[in-house]
Formats: structure tokens, sequence, C-alpha cells
């Protein structure tokens, strides 16, 4: 079993940052990947960025990229998303999730067998 808890959430305006925060526990040397996905209520899971545990290979949607940043640092079994030039429509529920085995690609939210509860993201204009 992987706990993720995630933190960092909150109210920006508009061109304004936030970082986000994702700390692992549990089985953490079964990790492979970790992502990041955001979704509003009513809406289809968006997938936002993704790294690799071992080597740090990332992974991003077009949407966010070039605007947001995943890292990790695993000595603290954390990841996170740094997210700059913010825009209205980021506003969402944030997501950090993991995967313990090979499911395909990074991109599909399905393919992620842990999730954190989520952590509110508003960008006012």
């Amino acid at each position: 079993q992987v706990q993720l808890v995630e933190s960092g959430g909150g109210l920006v305006q508009a061109g304004g940052s936030l970082r986000l925060s994702c700390a692992a526990s549990g089985r953490t040397f079964n990790i492979d990947g970790m992502g990041w996905i955001r979704q509003a209520s009513g809406k289809e899971r968006e997938f936002l960025a993704a790294i690799t545990w071992s080597g740090g290979r990332t992974y991003y949607a077009d949407s966010v990229k070039g605007r947001f940043t995943i890292s990790r640092d695993n000595a603290k079994n954390t990841v996170y998303l740094q997210m700059n030039s913010m825009k209205p429509e980021d506003t969402d529920v944030y997501y950090c999730a993991a995967r313990t085995y090979y499911s395909g690609t990074y991109y599909n939210p399905g393919n992620y067998n842990y999730w954190g509860q989520g952590t509110q993201v508003t960008v006012s204009s």
C-alpha cells in the first residue's frame, strides 16, 4: 500500500504561482512513477504531469507545458508541482497519483493505482 497526501492548494490571482506537494508513505520502494491530475466536479480527469521515480523523466500535457514543472525529492518521498502564470481555467481539484507497476502510458489517469485526497486550487481573475 502507498499513501499520498497533497498540500499547497489555495487561492491565487491570475498570473500568480502555487507549489503543490505530495508526500508518499508506505511501500514507496514499489513506486514506478507519480503524476498530477486535476478534475472539476462533473468533468473528466485531466492529466497534467508525471515523473518517473528512478530516472526522473518528466511528461507534460500540452495545456501546462512551459507553465507547470514537476519535480521529486526521493529522499523525502515527495513530488512537487510548481505552477506559474496561472489562469482562471486552472481552477480545479488537483490530485497526486502513483503507480507501482508498469500499466501503460503515464498520460492516462486510469493507469495510476494510488491517489491522494485532492487539494483545491482556485485562480481568480
